[in-house]
């Protein structure tokens, strides 16, 4: 009787280890189903912003790509009116210098940014100048002379907006993989505990206390181990269970 009671008494235990077990690798699966599933949502919305920032960042990078263009017909107009400009003054041919310096004047004060103009060295204090005059003083900098797209930092000034946005574009490509692998990771961990789950529910099945513990044992096992691995995987971003409880 002593023996029965003993064996007994290790059935009890063994079945209060599975009841408490089945109970918390349940709450445990729900909640990395869950959790995988915000990572889900989150990688969807990484993804499809990126995409829209993307084409934002394509768009403001095409239209830089057109400015600089326009930039560059002006200067070469205004690079072959400069070269007028000194034949003219060399003959002495006051008349074609003065007509000369007025296109020079009026094209750049039409067409010119503020970005080029400092680059060029063109003050917009010449409005106030007889054109003659502004030309001749602008061509006398050493800046009039030089092609502005010299300047390998002036040209990249036309497409910081596009790469900053084609930047952020390609930080929320890569926070929405890193969404995906965390999300598989907690898929994983629900099948270790669906294994779990599926063992603990068939050790009752054995009338065998040695096959009985040692099932209940891999069981154990097999939850320590998916559950140590699911706390090395990072939350969602700005997850909150509070904000799911109106906080």
């Amino acid at each position: 009787m002593k023996d029965l009671t003993k064996k007994e008494r290790y059935e009890h235990i063994l079945e209060i280890v599975v009841i408490v077990m089945l109970g918390i690798t349940a709450l445990l699966t729900a909640w990395a189903s869950w959790i995988g599933s915000l990572h889900g949502g989150e990688q969807a919305t990484s993804y499809t912003t990126s995409n829209n920032v993307a084409s934002e960042g394509n768009s403001e990078y095409n239209a830089a790509v057109q400015s600089m263009m326009q930039d560059m017909l002006l200067w070469n107009d205004v690079s072959d009116m400069q070269i007028d400009l000194l034949v003219a003054e060399s003959e002495g041919d006051l008349d074609a210098y003065g007509k000369t310096a007025s296109k020079v004047f009026y094209k750049l004060n039409d067409n010119l940014s503020d970005a080029m103009a400092e680059q060029i060295g063109w003050d917009w204090a010449y409005l106030e100048m007889d054109p003659a005059e502004a030309v001749a003083d602008w061509m006398s900098k050493e800046e009039a002379l030089v092609s502005p797209f010299s300047n390998q930092d002036f040209v990249d000034s036309y497409f910081v907006t596009a790469n900053e946005l084609l930047a952020q574009s390609a930080e929320l490509l890569k926070s929405g993989k890193t969404s995906n692998e965390n999300g598989d990771a907690y898929g994983l961990v629900t099948v270790i505990y669906s294994v779990v789950l599926f063992l603990l529910g068939i050790a009752g099945s054995f009338n065998s206390l040695t096959n009985k513990f040692v099932v209940i044992v891999i069981s154990v096992a097999a939850f320590v181990i998916a559950t140590v691995y699911m706390l090395t995987i990072p939350m969602p971003i700005e997850f909150s269970l509070a904000s799911f409880f109106g906080g």
